[in-house]
């Protein structure tokens, strides 16, 4: 049983009903707090995670929107805040992947990857900002990747929405530091969800080869690392990239 370090703590999880932002829903939701799970279509797994943490004698809610589209963020979260106060903690993990060599890449997939992956993060911080300044307290951690500092063939939209990612970070890092926000990214590398488990076994093969600790990390490991941020005990780490990948690439 986790301690209860989030108590009375709002936190918002983008891209929360599956995967990696699932796991950081409970996480948080086991440390205290209120926790927002936002999803864009998906609403049977997002109340399949909701139910979890009620059941674990936490409180979540469900907050649905595209984190793309700058009006419906705003619209969204102020309904949520009239209801339930600020979001002091906010995961920016929502994103999508249109793979494809850059050769062939559709202008379409690449302006929908930097909309989700990248807008998508500045649309939430702004939208929850004015209220952490206000506080002079609040976290936010941006869920970015391994490839935004390896690169990787056939992610060109990807890589650069991440990499985008850890330098608008380390903006907001600076400008809000004096108002007691902090913000960090999580880079995961290769983890067991379901976007990895329909890699074919000879793809798996050569990426165990590649990671030192011989395995994919677990969901839970990258919540774990975003729990840390979230707390008091990482209040003095801002402007910082979390990688938790096994030793893929060391930083």
């Amino acid at each position: 049983m986790c301690e209860k370090r989030l108590a009375g703590k709002n936190a918002l999880v983008t891209g929360g009903s599956r995967g990696i932002g699932r796991a950081i829903c409970l996480r948080l939701a086991q440390e205290g707090a209120h926790v927002a799970i936002n999803y864009a279509s998906n609403e049977d797994a997002a109340k399949e995670v909701l139910a979890l943490i009620e059941a674990d004698g936490g409180s979540g809610s469900l907050l649905p929107f595209d984190v793309a589209n700058t009006s419906q963020v705003k619209e969204k979260i102020s309904a949520f805040v009239k209801e339930k106060g600020p979001i002091q903690i906010l995961v920016n993990n929502a994103g999508i992947t249109r793979d494809g060599l850059l050769a062939r890449m559709k202008e379409q997939d690449w302006d929908q990857v930097l909309s989700v992956n990248l807008k998508g993060a500045f649309n939430c911080v702004q939208a929850c900002a004015r209220d952490m300044m206000k506080a002079r307290w609040g976290r936010i951690i941006n869920i970015g990747s391994v490839v935004g500092t390896s690169g990787n063939p056939g992610q060109a939209n990807y890589a650069a929405a991440k990499a985008g990612l850890e330098g608008f970070t380390k903006s907001v890092a600076k400008e809000m530091a004096t108002r007691g926000i902090t913000a960090n990214v999580v880079a995961p590398g290769f983890i067991e969800t379901d976007m990895t488990a329909v890699l074919p076994d000879k793809v798996k093969e050569r990426l165990l080869g590649e990671i030192p600790l011989g395995r994919m990390g677990q969901a839970h490991e990258v919540a774990a690392a975003v729990s840390f941020l979230a707390s008091e005990d990482a209040s003095y780490i801002t402007g910082h990239t979390l990688h938790v990948n096994g030793g893929l690439v060391c930083q």
